[in-house]
Order: structure tokens, then sequence, then C-alpha cells
């Protein structure tokens, strides 16, 4: 008996319809996002219907979460909006002063959030507004008009001023689903509080244990030599690993995840550096710091994928304490943007034939009765004639 035929499954069996890794399948079980039980050897059970509820039904949002956020604002405030953001971890913000690049940047990729000023003068921006919260593919953005009294409604909220943007943002970006817990035991390490919508985000990727690629790997030589380090990788974050899609200068394709210095860059959004990992007291007990490699200097600026979730980091380390100045800091940053554009693009692409293979396996599927009913009607329409010309015969 097939899994597609059976009323309850294993992990794996769900994973298979899912069409996602088992690890996947475990965080949505897990996390409560596909009810379970557990069986009394200590097994997780599930039922095929609610399996198949994550395809077809609203569950289907805890797979697609966002981390995005974009801000509509006139360019004079702007400012005043980056900086009231500023402190909001886990999410990346995109800033629009025109309506129409919005409105483009908000229909390629839905985001968590979006932050509309409501300037009484300006009546496009409230047009859009209007119409925004009346598109149903919307339905799980929350709109945040700052500038504005009035009660909230559905997923818009009236914000009076700046000083309560950032908890508003906060909890768009966490929403009203619980994310799956990424951890069955604490780990050593600190982790962000999106962290099970971070792996499920990393495992969407499809990264983790593919081939070296030029474009990464290109990206790790920069960074090696414009920042005169020895080594330079490109790390994504597994529960239990940290995996390089692209190093320089490093044997090793991967760590425990609790020897990564990374774990400490995807809690911020800009560079994190550490000038002196012997005696900074988050390191100085590190494998790669006290063993054989010996590290003494990282810094690290975070890599997201296009929903805007920290998959990773590009990073640069020595084997002698130093630090960086505002340019190499800038060259970091800006190599990590790159690496962030050729992750979305893959990530973009690898959606995109899901999506056709999917359509394709569906239209076949559709097909097959089809092809059955036809088959059907010429065999009825031939057993009508024959019995015509049997009669005309007699």
């Amino acid at each position: 008996m097939g899994a597609m035929d059976k009323d309850i499954l294993t992990t794996a069996e769900a994973a298979k319809i899912l069409g996602v890794s088992v690890r996947t399948a475990q965080l949505l079980i897990e996390g409560g996002s596909i009810p379970s039980w557990k069986t009394p050897g200590g097994h997780r059970r599930v039922y095929r219907r609610d399996v198949l509820a994550q395809i077809t039904g609203p569950a289907q949002t805890a797979m697609a979460a966002s981390a995005r956020v974009i801000v509509i604002a006139r360019p004079e405030r702007m400012a005043d909006y980056e900086a009231s953001l500023a402190k909001v971890k886990y999410c990346v913000v995109e800033r629009y002063t025109d309506v129409y690049a919005a409105l483009l940047a908000i229909g390629s990729r839905l985001p968590a959030a979006v932050v509309i000023e409501a300037e009484p003068s300006d009546a496009a921006r409230l047009a859009v507004l209007e119409s925004l919260r009346s598109d149903p593919a919307l339905g799980g953005t929350q709109f945040l008009v700052v500038g504005r009294s009035a009660a909230d409604v559905g997923m818009t909220r009236f914000i009076d001023g700046l000083p309560a943007l950032p908890e508003a943002v906060e909890n768009a970006i966490r929403g009203a689903v619980e994310p799956p817990a990424p951890f069955e035991t604490p780990p050593s390490f600190p982790f962000p509080a999106n962290e099970g919508q971070r792996l499920l985000a990393l495992e969407r990727s499809g990264l983790v244990d593919t081939p070296p690629e030029d474009a990464f790997d290109r990206l790790t030589w920069l960074a090696a030599r414009s920042l005169d380090a020895p080594v330079a990788l490109l790390t994504l974050l597994t529960p239990t690993r940290q995996w390089f899609k692209s190093r320089y200068g490093l044997d090793m394709a991967d760590t425990p995840r609790g020897w990564a210095f990374c774990n400490y860059t995807i809690l911020q959004r800009d560079i994190m550096v550490a000038e002196n990992l012997a005696t900074d007291e988050r390191f100085v007990e590190n494998p790669a710091v006290s063993g054989e490699l010996g590290f003494r200097f990282y810094a690290g600026c975070p890599v997201v994928d296009p929903d805007g979730f920290t998959l990773g980091s590009l990073c640069v380390i020595d084997t002698r304490p130093r630090a960086l100045d505002d340019t190499q800091r800038q060259i970091l940053a800006s190599l990590a943007a790159l690496a962030s554009d050729e992750i979305k693009l893959r990530v973009t692409d690898r959606q995109l034939r899901r999506a056709v293979e999917h359509g394709t396996s569906r239209g076949s599927a559709a097909a097959a009765p089809a092809r059955s009913d036809n088959k059907r009607d010429a065999e009825h329409r031939q057993g009508v004639a024959t019995r015509k010309e049997g009669v005309t015969q007699g």
C-alpha cells in the first residue's frame, strides 16, 4: 500500500507527499503546523488529510512565511523610519519613496508587513493602501499605517507615531502561527527567535550539501584577496552543522554548529566583528580558537534568502588579531549582498521548477481519467455501430 493510500502516515511518508525533506517535515510536525501524536514506541504519526491540508489549505502559510518588511514613505521622512526600525532583528527592511516601485516589490514576493506613511495630502498612497487591503493574495500580510488614528481592521493596524512601529513590525514578522520548535533540547550556542522559520527557509533553499559553484567561489576568493584574509567562507547553518557552500583557504567541508562564529552574525542585520577571538569570552573556548586551527579574527555579514531569512553568512577569518576599517566593512557587506542575490536567484529558480513539475504532474493526472473516458466512449460507439450493422444484415 503506497503512502497516498494510507490514512495514517510516518514522517518520511508525509515528507514525500509534501515534496520536502524529512527534516522539514519534522519541523512542521514537531512545531504543530501538522497535528500529530506519538506511538507507544515514541514515533510521530499524522493523518493524511492534515498533510494534504498543508498543500491546499490555510496551513500553507506556515511554509510560506516571510521576514521582509516594505516601507512606503516620503523621502524626507525615510531616515526617521530607518532609525526607528534599526533595532528590529531577524528581518530585511526595503524602503521605497515611489509607490509603483513598492507595488512591484510587493507583487514579486509577498512581505510579512507593509508600512505605509499616512499623509492626508497624499491621496495616491492611501489609494494604494485600499487596493492592497482588498487583494486576497495579501491575506497574510500585516499593513501598518503610521500617522493616522483609527480602529484596527483585520490585518490593518493604525499607529499614531514611529515609537510604536518597531514592536508592531516584530509582531508582524513573528506572525499568528507559532514557529516550529528548532531543537528538542536547548543548544550550547545562541540562535534567533525565528530559528524554526529560518531552518524551514534553509530547507526550502535546497542549497545544503550541493556541489561547489563558481559564482559563490568567486565571492569567497574576492573576500579573501580584498580583505587580506587567509580564510573566507560562505556558511549555511543547519540544526547541527555549519556547512560551507564555498570555502577559500580551509580544507574542512563543515564543522559542528556549536563551532560557528556565525551563530552570532545571524542574530543581527549588519556586520559582526570579533577582533581577537582569544580574548572574546564568547569564543575563547571554541575549538576553532583553542585548537589546531588557532583562529584569532572573524568578520561576517548575514546572507539572506528571497523572503528575508538569514541562511548563514559571508565571512573572513585570520590567524592574527586585527580590525576592519570602514572601507573594508563596506567591501564585506557588498560581497555578502552579492551572495544573497545569487542565493535568491537559485531559490527562485528552484521554486519555479518545482511549480512547473507540480503543474505538469497534476495535468497528467487530470488527463488520465479524460483519456479513459474517451477510450470508453470510443468503445461504446464502436459497439453501437457493430450492433447496428448486425441488425441491418439480419
